[in-house]
């Protein structure tokens, strides 16, 4: 090579007689994305040095200029005062080259017996090892949220829906509680994913371990793996963990984007639901009366970025044969993204939450809907505890159904004369019509039949109030 050729800080170019085309340099290189993951790769160096040294690889007085190096490296990239050089290719390259520059030869000792493949593996489960444990962080702070506004409205009926049509009136709470289970499930899914991330791959090399005395359990044990890679092709090929947390994330963000649609719904004057505070609105530069609930509609869209990256990572592992491909290289642009993206996204839910303030009364007049036709199936359960075969009284209630739109008349206002006009409705059953209707007139009928769906998981206001206390002393640790 000339002595004007420039060959960038590669960790592999001895075989090489030129150096590598700019252009494809710069294409190739990742330590703009990978760059994030420098806390991880010392943390990894420095527990390796530890084990080369007790394998008798290297001296204890070089692994103690290498950890000490490290250890300085990393006070000075927290402090800002040292930068990565720019021509390095990766994270990995470019703190090997810091190091060389601070401490020279004994920095060259440092990448015995790994390679970047299981170094970025270590480097990964490390990372997403910290990150799982702040989504879980997050999305318990959400728990909190929704049951602090839960908590509010136990008595709160409004209309539940099925198709988007009236169903059956439900409570605030109760729906609320919905989310509040979702999210439960949620960091029970990253809980579960938790243990295959915590395996130590570093000491399976490339794919084939080393000739030298690697101790990797020595390893395991300094960073706090409670298990080892138990065959080294798969310890750096696998990226299942990888593919598990951005699926679990995509969940997460799938979930939000439910809340998030039905917030945009109710917030619009055709259901006035709910009001978003100024804070978490925006307007309009052309409409000067409008007020958009931009916050949920972004939430809404950016959970499809969350699904776009899984399939991202599962579309490049599907066709890679064993064992590292540079492919590889592309996980980390999808990971990072779902990760940022869930996070803060989850963070700012919580305050939002907190700020919407429902309207009671507009819920409450539509719970029962027009005619109070969203009790049509307690009505037909309670023909059921007279003796009538649910499936007769099925088709009785929807008979009474069509009475009531054909003459504009509550079903909850019906009389027993009204029954009488019903075909197949005898006396017995149009009195039992009639008793059930006035058994509602005492208040808010929508009330009154909320509070007497008491199954388990039911929307009974005692129930909800119940679910809500225990999930309390959960959220506050009790």
């Amino acid at each position: 090579m000339s002595a004007g050729d420039h060959r960038p800080a590669t960790m592999w170019g001895g075989r090489f007689a030129a150096p590598p085309d700019p252009q494809a340099y710069r294409y190739q290189a990742s330590l703009a994305v990978d760059w994030r993951l420098w806390p991880y790769d010392i943390a990894g160096s420095i527990a390796h040095a530890r084990m080369l040294a007790h394998a008798g690889i290297i001296s204890a007085a070089e692994a103690r200029q290498i950890v000490q190096g490290l250890a300085d490296l990393r006070d000075d990239l927290q402090a800002g005062s040292a930068v990565p050089p720019a021509d390095a290719e990766d994270v990995h390259s470019a703190i090997e080259a810091m190091l060389v520059a601070r401490i020279g030869k004994p920095a060259e000792k440092l990448h015995t017996g790994r390679s970047r493949n299981d170094q970025v593996a270590l480097d990964l489960r490390l990372y997403l090892r910290d990150e799982v444990r702040a989504v879980d962080h997050l999305l318990a702070k959400v728990q909190c949220a929704l049951l602090d506004v839960a908590q509010a409205h136990t008595k709160t009926v409004m209309p539940g829906y099925t198709h988007l049509q009236l169903a059956q009136p439900v409570t605030l709470a109760h729906h609320l509680m919905a989310y509040y289970e979702m999210f439960r499930r949620d960091r029970a899914r990253l809980a579960g994913i938790l243990p295959r991330i915590n395996v130590m791959p570093l000491g399976a090399g490339a794919l084939a371990g080393s000739t030298l005395p690697l101790d990797r359990d020595y390893v395991a044990r300094e960073l706090g793996f409670p298990a080892v890679a138990a065959n080294s092709m798969d310890a750096v090929a696998d990226r299942d963990f990888v593919v598990e947390f951005i699926a679990a994330a995509a969940l997460v963000m799938t979930h939000v984007s439910r809340l998030a649609e039905e917030l945009v719904l109710w917030s619009s004057q055709e259901f006035g639901f709910v009001e978003i505070d100024d804070a978490y609105a925006t307007g309009s530069s052309l409409m000067p009366h409008k007020k958009n609930p931009d916050l949920p509609e972004l939430m809404r869209g950016r959970a499809a970025r969350l699904t776009g990256d899984l399939v991202t990572v599962l579309t490049m592992l599907k066709g890679l044969p064993l064992t590292y491909n540079k492919d590889l290289q592309e996980d980390k642009p999808a990971l990072f993204d779902a990760v940022d993206t869930v996070k803060d996204t989850v963070a700012i839910l919580p305050p939002f939450l907190a700020s919407l303030r429902f309207n009671v009364a507009k819920l409450a007049a539509g719970a029962a809907g027009t005619l109070d036709l969203a009790l049509a199936t307690d009505l037909a359960e309670h023909l059921v505890t007279q003796g009538i075969p649910f499936r007769t009284a099925h088709a009785l209630v929807g008979q009474l159904v069509r009475y009531c739109l054909d003459r504009g008349r509550p079903l909850t206002k019906l009389t027993a004369d009204d029954c009488r006009g019903v075909p197949g409705m005898d006396d017995g059953t149009a009195a039992a019509v009639a008793a059930w209707a006035a058994s509602l007139q005492n208040g808010s009928v929508a009330e009154a039949a909320v509070a007497r769906h008491r199954t388990v998981g039911g929307p009974a206001p005692e129930l909800v109030a119940e679910a809500i206390n225990r999930a309390k002393l959960a959220c506050s640790g009790g």
